[in-house]
């Protein structure tokens, strides 16, 4: 991991004079590069993640013959696949179920919200509850074993904003997400720090790198301990991005055609979900999108689900998803959704669910896996598996298994302790054929 010696207010204004305000943190951001893997493939991951924990029992999991304080308002509709229902408020993805697969047995034992996203996200189980991940995210650690699939593009992204427990960790910040920090439903929407200042120009732009490269070998001279050296890949990576067009390309939604943006949504949801594809597309390899509202309802559980959340997501995933088939992407594209729970069986007094890591369901989309199935069950009172239980372990090898990263290859922490990718787990038998 890189630490900074020095005065770290010095290092700043490097950062601003190499890129007219474009500071170090976020070049060091913009770096989310490793070395490409060797079998050249495309493939990448569209990751929609459900903060605050969606209800299994009201989406891929119902139970209709349960207590109704179970049970709950909605009902099982069919799905286009015989012998498949889920919940009534997802209808345009019962439509296009031959393209999903639903597993209804994932499950851990951590009922808090940064700790479940943790172990979620990691595939580690935490010991305190933090705001930012001990271990790295999965993204960082696809960032770190794959790169970018496209040169001049950040291998991995979160839109619209940064997650918090989606960074690097101990890999270090160079493998943290790329964010444009802005909301791509919003007719202004701009990337920040893809675009040079209006009064820099490509001259002035070419002094400055050289200023940088003048300044790289100063700093080669006096830092013996060779702590600053990963920042010169630092500097080239976002000169690429900021001086190619292809990332600007990448990040312009606006270029998408009317009616398509119409199709996912004109929300915040719909439109990150769209703009995730553009950059699969484009060649980034993991993305991140946490969008459309948050999915703790401890009150008013169903009112929220069926005015807002569910509407939403049921349109941009069947959108999403539409859209890489109809792309003859669906193979190199694997689309995930899923939070750091589910929520409880039994409707509080609130007409809310709380918090229950004991079952949760996740949702898979193309990949190369195998799609129109229901994995695992859980009892009558969705409260526990029944069948084929996944941990976040299992969850996490079989996207890992995708993207053709061995999931037991270690890393090694800050005290040179060897650390694998994931600490338990094994790709999920039924989706990987």
């Amino acid at each position: 991991m890189l630490t900074f010696t020095g005065d770290r207010r010095a290092f700043l204004k490097v950062g601003s004079l190499a890129l007219g305000g474009l500071t170090l943190p976020g070049l060091l951001q913009l770096r989310a590069r490793g070395a490409q893997s060797s079998s050249g493939s495309r493939k990448s991951v569209i990751l929609i993640w459900q903060a605050g924990g969606p209800s299994h029992i009201d989406m891929y999991d119902l139970k209709p013959n349960a207590p109704s304080e179970v049970r709950g308002e909605f009902r099982p509709i069919a799905t286009n696949v015989p012998g498949i229902q889920i919940g009534e408020h997802l209808p345009q993805q019962a439509k296009v179920m031959d393209k999903l697969a639903v597993l209804r047995s994932a499950h851990h034992t951590n009922a808090g919200h940064g700790m479940g996203a943790q172990w979620m996200l990691t595939g580690y189980q935490p010991t305190i509850e933090v705001n930012d991940n001990i271990y790295p995210s999965c993204g960082s650690v696809v960032a770190r074993m794959k790169g970018p699939n496209e040169s001049g593009l950040p291998a991995y992204v979160n839109l619209p904003r940064t997650l918090g427990l989606g960074k690097a960790a101990y890999l270090g910040a160079s493998y943290n997400p790329f964010a444009p920090d802005a909301n791509p439903n919003d007719p202004n929407f701009r990337v920040r720090n893809l675009q040079r200042p209006g009064r820099v120009g490509a001259d002035r732009l070419d002094r400055r790198r050289q200023l940088v490269s003048d300044l790289d070998t100063i700093r080669r001279d006096i830092d013996t301990r060779g702590d600053l050296g990963g920042l010169d890949t630092f500097y080239r990576d976002a000169m690429e991005m900021v001086t190619s067009t292809k990332a600007q390309a990448a990040f312009d939604v606006n270029r998408e055609p009317v009616k398509l943006r119409d199709r996912y949504g004109r929300n915040d949801l719909g439109q990150c979900c769209l703009l995730a594809r553009r950059l699969v597309e484009a060649g980034v390899t993991f993305v991140t999108v946490q969008a459309g509202g948050g999915w703790d309802t401890h009150g008013d559980n169903f009112k929220q689900l069926k005015t807002k959340l569910l509407p939403q997501f049921d349109q941009a995933v069947a959108a999403l998803v539409t859209d890489l088939c109809d792309r003859g992407l669906q193979d190199d594209v694997l689309v995930m959704a899923m939070g750091e729970f589910g929520r409880t069986p039994k409707v509080n007094k609130d007409a809310g669910r709380d918090h229950w890591p004991g079952a949760m369901s996740v949702l898979y989309a193309g990949g190369g896996l195998k799609m129109g199935q229901a994995v695992g069950t859980t009892n009558a009172l969705a409260e526990y598996p029944t069948s084929r239980p996944a941990t976040p372990g299992c969850v996490l090898a079989t996207m890992y298994h995708v993207l053709g990263i061995d999931h037991k290859h270690a890393f090694y922490d800050q005290a040179q302790r060897p650390l694998p990718i994931l600490s338990e787990g094994e790709p999920i038998p039924e989706l990987v054929g």
